[in-house]
């Protein structure tokens, strides 16, 4: 549904993306992440057909950005993180406004206007002005309106920020839905854990260099390459500590405060021994799991946070 080939955007010696590569398949919610000024935007806006490429390629649903750019605009839906509003119409006259320039005509257009509302759970606000509406509204009626045609293809840029904690869990809520039903969605945003709640994808831009693009569970396995165990033990900490270090899984052992932090060795995903191991010795477990790395730490671990 999107393919990018060595796509750069130069400003003289600036490069906003640098050789980008990057494959999304359908019904994809991949999230794009990275520092201020990475080339997230610049990517988003060269796929929407608003900003030419330097050199290299792209396509949308298989059409390219040189030679369909009207084609890829009927395909998509497009919310950059800052958009204008018209304050002085009411809600369901901007979503009709913008139903009419996409050729929705008759009843058919307030139908799509009210369930669209209805789906980012502004029903009740159809009558007020837009001026009226919060924030984290006026982000949900960006969403409606960029649904209004029913696109393949989502390029949703920062939808959650400057949202309220309550706001951030709403849109989180609607995305996932969206991801329900099989559109491609990118989606970029400051937000890493809720991003990884979401996204089966996700790629992280550095510089407008692409440093990794792949599953989450692929992106984790990248930044940890050996499992770490997060072991609890009712008493004699020492002793499990000891006992774990000396079997041929494990390749080294910290205590941190009231647990044990045990590396496995390269290369072992069969661990299954060492909490029987611990329950013989006369152990009695309070936690025995594998420790969790979030995308949060995998951003941090992979970037040296400089931008373009």
């Amino acid at each position: 549904m999107i393919k990018t080939q060595d796509l750069t955007k130069a400003y003289g010696d600036l490069h906003a993306i640098d050789h980008l590569t990057l494959e999304l398949d359908e019904g994809d919610l991949f999230g794009y992440i990275g520092p201020n000024g990475s080339g997230k935007t610049t990517t988003m806006r060269i796929l929407a057909t608003l900003l030419q490429p330097s050199w290299g390629e792209a396509y949308v649903c298989d059409y390219s950005i040189y030679t369909h750019p009207k084609e890829i605009r009927r395909l998509i839906g497009y919310m950059p993180d800052f958009f204008g509003v018209y304050d002085d119409m009411k809600v369901i006259e901007y979503l009709e406004f913008f139903a009419a320039a996409y050729r929705i005509k008759g009843p058919k257009r307030r139908k799509v206007c009210h369930e669209m509302l209805e789906m980012v759970d502004l029903g009740y606000k159809r009558d007020a002005l837009v001026t009226s509406l919060s924030r984290g509204m006026t982000q949900r009626l960006g969403l409606a309106r960029v649904l209004l045609h029913d696109p393949q293809v989502l390029l949703l840029d920062e939808p959650a920020s400057g949202l309220d904690p309550r706001a951030r869990i709403e849109i989180r809520g609607l995305l996932k839905e969206l991801g329900k039903t099989g559109k491609t969605i990118m989606v970029s945003s400051h937000i890493l854990p809720e991003l990884a709640d979401i996204c089966n994808k996700v790629g992280i831009i550095e510089r407008g260099e692409l440093l990794v693009s792949a599953k989450v569970a692929d992106v984790m396995k990248q930044v940890r390459q050996r499992t770490l165990l997060q072991v609890g033990v009712k008493d004699r900490i020492d002793a499990a500590a000891r006992l774990l270090e000396e079997h041929d899984l494990v390749e080294s052992v910290e205590i941190r405060e009231d647990r044990i932090f045990a590396t496995l060795a390269e290369g072992v995903e069969d661990y299954s021994d060492l909490p029987t191991l611990l329950i013989e010795a006369g152990h009695k477990l309070t936690v025995f799991k594998e420790d969790e790395i979030n995308l949060e730490t995998a951003f941090m671990a992979l970037t040296k946070g400089i931008t373009a």
